[in-house]
């Protein structure tokens, strides 16, 4: 346990594997805490764009809130996930997630780091992870867990 008590945690739900970790991290690190389930929905013209058939919008909103739900539902501990709320917002991670931070009054933010997912080797070697990218853009203490 830490002696931090936040009482608002991000958690952003990417669609990478290990998201489940960043969840799980936070219901236990934080157990008063609100935890904040953010599916962050990426452009289609953005290099970490998820394939190459054009959906439309809200089926892709759809579909990352459904994942951001499925993955609530696998959390171990259901009590615990009385506390969490999910939320989609549409945008580059490295920028949407600091502004959620610092508009939606968020104390701490937990993520996956590099080296998962597409956010791999290179992007690590030049230093351009989404976690870095969130760690050098927002005011809020985060926890990266590798």
């Amino acid at each position: 346990m830490t002696d931090f008590a936040p009482d608002r945690v991000l958690v952003p739900e990417l669609g990478r594997p290990r998201a489940d970790e960043a969840l799980a991290y936070a219901l236990e690190t934080f157990p008063d805490a609100e935890i904040v389930l953010l599916a962050v929905v990426t452009p289609l013209d953005a290099p970490l764009s998820e394939g190459g058939v054009l959906e439309r919008h809200e089926e892709r909103t759809a579909e990352a809130r459904a994942s951001a739900t499925e993955l609530l539902e696998s959390a171990a501990d259901s009590a615990a996930t009385d506390r969490v709320r999910i939320e989609t917002v549409e945008g580059r991670p490295g920028t949407v997630v600091p502004r959620y931070a610092a508009n939606e009054g968020i104390d701490h933010v937990v993520m996956i780091g590099s080296g998962t997912g597409s956010d791999g080797f290179l992007r690590r070697f030049l230093g351009r992870g989404i976690a870095g990218t969130v760690v050098e853009r927002t005011s809020r203490p985060v926890t990266v867990l590798g």
